[in-house]
């Protein structure tokens, strides 16, 4: 007989490695190099490949010395794209395929280019591309592999696709006249792999063991971060200026996304924050039906600088960020708003104390049998959602 349990696995007792952000024991650190670019490399990641623990972006920045990482959805409006789209001495290009794509390794561009690089799923990377419209229009370059990917602890669509840090190998290569040259790259990514796969396979192991034993107790392993004592945890929720899929306003480049409420709780101590901005984008017919706050309310709320310094004040270096999902942070997080460097989705952390799907937060927090009674007065919809977020958080660690 298996009997299965929701509660919290204390968290794991293991160092990690504050440079390559994994655990020591397979810290691919000793393998890295350092290799100087006169290419310029641009790296826009989807919120949630942000940390995944095997993701390649982060090690590319250990090793090339240029490049930088964005995290966010949005970016049509970030400085980042401003600043490489004014810079009149390189040629900005997009790492993706499609029509029209010039073939980097056939035939590379004779001057220093900055190369933008999307990271993430292909599904995500493709998201990214349709719902930033600046990032669309970029002049493309790619390539044909010329060999499978070697990202054997991840699954791609296609052998023909490759990761984020194997495609740079080939296309810095390409671009600067020497194939070999980024080739060392290759040193620190196949580490991981190996090291992964003897992970797996002691586990496998053990796990095999554990199925000998007639009862057995099993824990749900929630994220390191959540269920830290030495940290602070704020749970957050927001409302979006958005016009509905299939509007003519929806691909309309005066109308963007944008957060207009957004509201805090820091668990530990119930401190609050609230607040509703002005969109600079127009409103959408539904955004106030959706928030539940008034039109003439949130076209009156507060700028959009002055929602970013009172957020700014509220925060702590100490916070993890818990959200239901990614959007509205991403979309402040791609305005410039500060957020904290540790994030947590609760979403998928409840999935995986149901094991299975969970729904809306809604819905989960009506399974749950949570209540709304200290919603925030007068903040609508994202009041009561943050309300049942810190219910969530609270029954996942075994506080109610």
């Amino acid at each position: 007989m298996t009997r299965t349990t929701t509660e919290p696995m204390p968290p794991a007792r293991r160092a990690t490695c504050p440079r390559c952000r994994r655990p020591e024991r397979v810290c691919y650190c000793e393998h890295l190099v350092e290799i100087p670019s006169r290419t310029r490399v641009v790296m826009l990641q989807h919120p949630r490949e942000e940390g995944r623990p095997i993701g390649t972006a982060h090690m590319a920045t250990l090793c090339l010395p240029d490049a930088s990482l964005h995290v966010g959805v949005d970016f049509d409006d970030a400085p980042i794209l401003d600043e490489i789209l004014a810079d009149e001495t390189r040629e900005t290009v997009l790492l993706y395929p499609g029509e029209g794509a010039r073939d980097v390794v056939a035939d590379p561009p004779a001057h220093p280019v900055t190369l933008v690089v999307v990271d993430g799923t292909w599904a995500q990377a493709k998201k990214l591309v349709k719902t930033n419209r600046r990032l669309a229009a970029l002049p493309r370059v790619s390539f044909v592999p010329p060999s499978p990917s070697e990202y054997r602890i991840r699954r791609e669509p296609k052998e023909t696709y490759l990761s984020t840090l194997e495609s740079l190998v080939l296309v810095l290569g390409a671009l600067e006249g020497d194939p070999e040259k980024f080739e060392p790259l290759r040193a620190p990514f196949r580490a991981m792999i190996d090291a992964q796969i003897a992970c797996e396979r002691a586990f496998q192991g053990a796990r095999a063991r554990r199925r000998r034993s007639p009862e057995r107790v099993r824990r749900i392993a929630l994220p390191e971060a959540l269920v830290d004592r030495s940290r602070t945890h704020v749970c957050v929720s927001g409302e979006v200026n958005a016009w509905p899929y299939g509007a003519p306003e929806r691909d309309a480049p005066e109308y963007r996304d944008e957060v207009v409420v957004w509201v805090a709780e820091r668990i530990e101590t119930g401190e609050r924050f609230a607040a509703v901005a002005s969109p600079t984008y127009p409103l959408s017919v539904g955004a106030p039906l959706h928030a539940e706050i008034g039109r003439a309310r949130i076209e009156g709320g507060i700028g959009r600088a002055a929602l970013h310094a009172r957020w700014s004040e509220f925060l702590r270096d100490t916070d993890v960020l818990c959200t239901w999902g990614h959007h509205a942070p991403g979309l402040l997080l791609t305005e410039g708003a500060p957020m904290p460097a540790v994030r947590v989705d609760v979403r998928a952390a409840a999935r995986l104390a149901a094991r299975g799907k969970v729904g809306t937060i809604e819905q989960h927090g009506a399974a749950c049998a949570l209540g709304t009674s200290r919603a925030i007065p007068d903040h609508g919809r994202a009041a009561r959602r943050l309300e049942l977020l810190c219910g969530v958080v609270r029954q996942l660690r075994g506080e109610r």
